[in-house]
């Protein structure tokens, strides 16, 4: 039974998820349900959806929900189960648990504010975690990727665009620099690195996208979405033919998702949180395993 969590930090994760419940409803959101089984995944080059048949398995349900906003829902959250293809590791699983909210007439700053309310409610402030007290005192540091990257990686992504570099440096070069005591969210993206979030109107160079890191875990994706279906159709194509030159299944296009966006998404953010990455901060946990049944080992079939 060495896949089953011990029992106190399934409950620790139970415990969460009401929480994190709480906190929506108090705000008055609208809790969700979206197809998991879909017929178009979004298109973005690294992330791969798992193929169910003649459809795929989910690996968000952003496109889905933004249909519900384009119908007049406000503010509204999903959580529940994602799939990613070949995600598998401490940090990793290709199923896991994914929390999505979405606020109209917002942008990528007020979901920032969210969620350092979001994770104060549900972590101790401060905790300790993999042996480092962090603290969560709002509000939390921001640091641009162009500086994170001048000071660690010493280049400038955004006006030296190079994607495989950036990926690269990225993961051995700046996040094992961020500091581990305090979140640190990385702000302002290159604008090649944000498929579905708005460019920065001051910046165009930039995309309104954050990311945030606690505890050297990568924990949450924001954006100011993009609203524009023309904008959004040519980012789509870009990415499918960036996927076929890398030998990647290249998925339709969601029309659906398409033509609501030209009868009209209203000015909104929307955030991705990895639920289980949140779990395993409050259960001091450094592999997945231990805070989800279950989980999947390199090499093993479900």
């Amino acid at each position: 039974m060495s896949d089953i969590p011990h029992f106190h930090d399934l409950k620790k994760r139970s415990k969460l998820l009401r929480l994190v419940r709480e906190f929506f409803y108090e705000q008055d959101f609208a809790e969700v349900e979206t197809p998991i089984r879909i017929p178009a995944p979004a298109l973005e080059t690294h992330i791969d959806a798992p193929a169910s048949g003649s459809a795929w398995l989910r690996t968000s349900p952003e496109l889905f929900i933004k249909r519900l906003l384009v119908a007049g829902c406000e503010s509204v959250f999903e959580m529940g189960a994602c799939f990613r293809e070949g995600e598998c590791g401490r940090r990793h699983n290709p199923e896991f648990t994914m929390l999505e909210w979405y606020r109209l007439q917002a942008d990528y700053l007020d979901i920032l504010r969210d969620t350092e309310q979001l994770v104060q409610r549900v972590l101790p402030n401060p905790f300790i975690y993999q042996g480092v007290w962090i603290d969560l005192s709002m509000p939390w540091s921001q640091l641009t990727v162009r500086e994170a990257f001048l000071k660690w990686a010493g280049w400038d992504p955004v006006l030296n665009w190079d994607a495989n570099r950036f990926d690269e440096d990225m993961v051995a070069k700046v996040e094992p620099a961020l500091p581990k005591d305090r979140p640190c969210v990385l702000i302002d993206y290159p604008a090649q690195a944000a498929a579905l979030a708005r460019l920065k109107p001051t910046d165009p160079l930039v995309a309104e996208r954050w990311e945030v890191y606690i505890g050297g875990l990568e924990l949450a994706n924001a954006y100011t979405e993009l609203c524009d279906p023309v904008a959004q159709r040519k980012r789509f194509q870009c990415a499918a033919e960036e996927r076929k030159k890398l030998g990647k299944a290249v998925y339709p296009l969601d029309e659906e998702f398409l033509k609501a966006l030209e009868e009209g998404l209203p000015p909104c953010g929307g955030i991705a949180l990895g639920v289980d990455r949140l779990v395993m901060l409050a259960c001091d946990a450094d592999d997945i395993a231990k805070v989800r049944p279950f989980c999947q080992r390199p090499g093993e079939l479900f």
